[in-house]
């Protein structure tokens, strides 16, 4: 994940209003959230949340007030909008959002769960394979928030078990003073002469999102595509944020494998989707409750927060999961775009045969990632 992807919880949230349930009631409240569901029995397992994100929230206090997050991105401060929104809504609960690349946060649960050390309540990830995984070992709390049902089909396990939170789509980013008129207008673009040394990228083989668009890639234009990029001595870095911040800052003209917003048009660069009828990748960063987590209600509180009207209408990207919430000017759904690739990302993430096949043979073209992860080393149990 970019840098970028993560400002689309940049949120301008308002303060958190008042409490609306007294101390018992949020006690009962808690205690149908420890027997799973959607709180009381009254509404039966499989209906969506009924209770407002204040009653969720008194519930969430009683219980604890505490709520650790797993977060898949690029830097720490990728999720300072998202921490600070949620605290601004929500002041008391005692929020640990710990971000980490996906494919380290994910074995760093399965290594939790069966050492009985789990630490985080929700995780939210890139690796979405892991999700149908987690749910087919019992491992995730099926729930629906409040407007799930607004949810676009293709963002969320139709019982429960996930859902995604935010959209994102990866493409290219290019600095507006060095390209001048010559505007990259297709990933075909990437490989002329004039841009050698001039180009930045996101390691294909250490991000699977951006393996997978590297693999677009190659099935529209082949692996002597592959071949002209590497020649065009690219600078790669971990950490999909990496190849947006050497463009911005005038390091290099064009960058591959990020994300951004087409809202954003000020400052030094632009990122773009290439011309219709070729590829980009887009696809929902899914989120679920462990099922073993200590703060289920605090997680339930988080879930339908992220989905509530007021956080999808700020996204960054300025898309959202949901269908009932209308976009700004000039963007359509991004299960409207049929360059996204939407239902792709998915069927690949669960090929993991696949991506490691592509992973070997990018390494030859690119050589062996290097460098330290760009979040640091966080250890078996960060956020304890």
């Amino acid at each position: 994940m970019s840098r970028n992807i993560s400002r689309r919880g940049v949120l301008a949230i308002g303060a958190g209003a008042t409490l609306a349930a007294a101390t018992g009631a949020a006690t009962a409240s808690a205690a149908g959230d420890a027997r799973g569901g959607n709180g009381s029995s009254s509404r039966g397992f499989g209906g969506e949340e009924t209770r407002s994100l204040d009653q969720l929230y008194a519930a969430a206090l009683a219980e604890g007030g505490k709520l650790v997050v797993y977060a898949g991105g690029d830097v720490d401060d990728q999720l300072a909008g998202v921490r600070a929104g949620f605290r601004s809504r929500f002041p008391d609960i005692d929020l640990t959002i710990v971000v980490d690349y996906s494919k380290f946060h994910d074995v760093r649960i399965d290594n939790q769960l069966a050492t009985g050390t789990l630490v985080p309540d929700v995780v939210q990830l890139q690796t979405l394979q892991d999700f149908t995984r987690w749910s087919r070992q019992g491992e995730l709390l099926r729930y629906k928030p409040a407007g799930f049902s607004a949810v676009h089909p293709k963002f969320k396990d139709p019982d429960g078990a996930w859902t995604a939170v935010m959209a994102v789509a990866f493409s290219f980013v290019y600095n507006v003073a060095a390209v001048g008129a010559d505007v990259p207008r297709t990933p075909l673009d990437f490989v002329d002469p004039r841009w050698k040394g001039a180009v930045a990228s996101s390691y294909p083989h250490d991000d699977d999102a951006v393996l997978y668009l590297f693999s677009l890639y190659v099935r529209k234009y082949g692996w002597e595509w592959v071949e002209k990029f590497a020649q065009q001595q690219p600078q790669f870095a971990r950490g999909s944020h990496k190849a947006g911040v050497a463009v911005a800052a005038g390091q290099k003209s064009v960058g591959v494998g990020s994300s951004g917003s087409l809202l954003a048009t000020g400052g030094a660069s632009r990122w773009a989707l290439p011309t219709e009828g070729h590829p980009f990748m887009a696809w929902g960063q899914r989120a679920a409750i462990l099922k073993q987590g200590a703060h289920p209600t605090a997680a339930k509180l988080y879930l339908n927060w992220m989905l509530s009207p007021e956080v999808q209408q700020a996204s960054y990207s300025g898309w959202s999961v949901r269908t009932d919430i209308p976009l700004k000017s000039g963007l359509k759904p991004i299960w409207e775009y049929k360059d996204a690739n939407l239902d792709g990302f998915p069927v690949f993430m669960e090929d993991r045969a696949t991506v490691e096949q592509l992973k070997q043979t990018f390494a030859l073209y690119f050589g062996e990632v290097e460098g330290a992860p760009s979040p640091g080393r966080l250890g078996l149990h960060p956020g304890r």
